[in-house]
């Protein structure tokens, strides 16, 4: 059973971790959230540690500037974990190939050059023409106005030759600010239906919860599951990834799913009966429900 929430601070003394998603509960792709933003503050102000979780394909650094660029505090976070982090590490152990294709914007470029100390050591990744390469990394669209469908054409190009695609982040869609855009997840979902193979290393696949737990260890020890909260308001990245590991969850309804749970801004509550109906058809029932992160 479902628990509505109206703040975080309700329930935040049984948690030593916060394991936060970005876009939808802490910003909006523009802006940080303020109430998310002083819940943050409250819960290390207690002693509790905040990982910012994403699905973000971009490593850590580039995280970090975006963020920084946005107004979001360095002080209400511990630390950051991405699934651009996670794929990087995926991508560079040989994942697909050593010899890549990059399906995505140019401004994701730093996954392939930005590599971190840790991995200075692992043979090269080069980015090469479609034609050379022997598997694709999909760090999204090459342009945000293109749908899934403009690359039918190539993947079945790349279904044939069997080439493997490695997915930097498993979100189907993200708001920015008014407008939804398409993510790398759901190129990898039609290049799963056409038949080809993709690889996840984001929400809700173990390995960006495997390398959370070790930095976490890393910076000070791993609480045990119990002692985990994450938040999120995708159902199937960030509620089914926490119910996989294990890990207590707080649905926010008022980010993908405003609509389909009657959530009237990051503010507002859902009405109790679309928020049932929505959350029996995923099938899914996480610990907590809240509007929006405050």
């Amino acid at each position: 059973m479902t628990r509505m929430l109206e703040r975080l601070s309700d329930i935040s003394a049984s948690y030593d971790v916060l394991l936060c998603d970005l876009w939808g509960c802490l910003h909006n792709g523009e802006r940080p959230f303020v109430p998310a933003v002083a819940a943050l503050a409250a819960f290390r102000d207690t002693g509790g540690r905040v990982v910012l979780l994403t699905n973000s394909p971009r490593p850590e650094p580039s995280v970090q500037r975006q963020l920084d660029d946005m107004g979001v505090p360095r002080g209400v976070y511990d630390m950051i974990v991405s699934s651009g982090d996670a794929a990087q590490a995926g991508m560079l152990a040989g994942a697909v190939g050593r010899k890549v294709w990059h399906l995505g914007p140019e401004r994701d470029g730093r996954f392939f050059t930005a590599i971190p100390d840790h991995l200075a050591e692992a043979p090269e990744v080069e980015r090469v023409a479609f034609d050379a390469a022997e598997g694709i990394v999909c760090t999204g669209q090459f342009s945000d106005d293109d749908e899934p469908e403009d690359y039918r054409g190539r993947f079945l190009a790349a279904r044939e030759r069997g080439m493997k695609l490695l997915c930097a982040n498993p979100d189907i869609v993200v708001d920015q600010g008014e407008r939804r855009l398409w993510c790398a997840g759901a190129l990898a979902q039609l290049y799963t239906e056409m038949g080809g193979e993709s690889l996840y290393f984001g929400k809700p696949h173990p390995p960006i919860y495997d390398l959370a737990r070790r930095r976490l260890a890393a910076g000070g020890g791993a609480p045990p599951e119990d002692r985990i909260l994450a938040v999120g308001d995708g159902i199937f990245t960030d509620v089914q990834g926490a119910i996989a590991e294990d890990i207590d969850v707080i649905f926010i309804t008022g980010g993908l799913a405003a609509e389909e749970t009657g959530t009237r801004g990051m503010t507002g509550r859902p009405d109790p009966d679309r928020l049932d109906a929505f959350l029996a058809g995923s099938g899914l029932s996480p610990t907590y429900a809240m509007g929006g992160l405050r």
